[in-house]
């Protein structure tokens, strides 16, 4: 599995969506100097989600100069078609949403088969339930705690709730998934989201959206750490 006896208990993944996307390098650089442990890029093809963003080509630049595993989040139609171009471009983990795809027992088995952590997405109003009987099978599960598609949204309050809820579900399927939050985390509401049962952080404002992301970085981590007794 992803975790090991050396990774942290919680794991901070600025994502690149409130960066400057003419200095990545530059911003990608300082949250790594800050404790990031991974690189979330969003991808969206303006069908699924309001929004486009970037694709392979992009993923393979960062992949050149980032020194954390790249974290891709397929917010995508169809996205059955393009995980062999993310992997080969240098998507450590990709997840996909179950929303999007019809078969997802078989896309995440693909996923693996490529050689990356697979994991599965789900929206806000999507229930926890539906991931019963894919648990056993992923790697993590993306909680949206914003509806999908822009950066700088509210966090969702009945996320943490839900939260508990998917920890409940992979215990009892005897699942080792981590739980992954994305949308509107922040220095305030950490600490509840770690309690709810969260290991991953993907944060965008709460880093990119500072005047210093390295330093806002590890200001999250911290917050993490002490929520956690790290």
């Amino acid at each position: 599995m992803m975790a090991s006896a050396k990774a942290p208990l919680v794991q901070i993944a600025p994502s690149i969506l409130s960066a400057d996307f003419a200095a990545l390098g530059r911003d990608i650089a300082a949250a790594e100097r800050g404790g990031a442990d991974l690189i979330h890029v969003d991808v969206m093809d303006g069908h699924f989600v309001p929004n486009i963003t970037i694709g392979p080509a992009v993923v393979r630049a960062i992949k050149r100069i980032a020194t954390r595993p790249l974290d891709v989040h397929l917010m995508i139609e169809e996205p059955d078609r393009y995980m062999d171009d993310f992997v080969a471009a240098g998507a450590s983990m990709v997840s996909v949403h179950v929303e999007a795809v019809p078969h997802l027992h078989r896309s995440v088995a693909h996923i693996k088969k490529l050689g990356a952590k697979a994991g599965v997405v789900i929206n806000p109003a999507t229930p926890a339930a539906l991931l019963e009987d894919i648990a056993h099978d992923v790697d993590y599960v993306l909680v949206m705690s914003v509806n999908p598609g822009f950066g700088g949204q509210s966090f969702i309050p009945n996320t943490l709730p839900k939260l508990k809820r998917v920890r409940a579900l992979l215990t009892a399927a005897g699942s080792s998934a981590l739980i992954e939050v994305d949308g509107g985390v922040a220095l305030e509401n950490v600490a509840d989201i770690v309690a709810a049962g969260a290991n991953i952080l993907v944060a965008g404002q709460a880093i990119f959206g500072m005047s210093d992301p390295e330093a806002a970085t590890r200001a999250l981590r911290g917050a993490a750490n002490r929520t956690t007794g790290g």
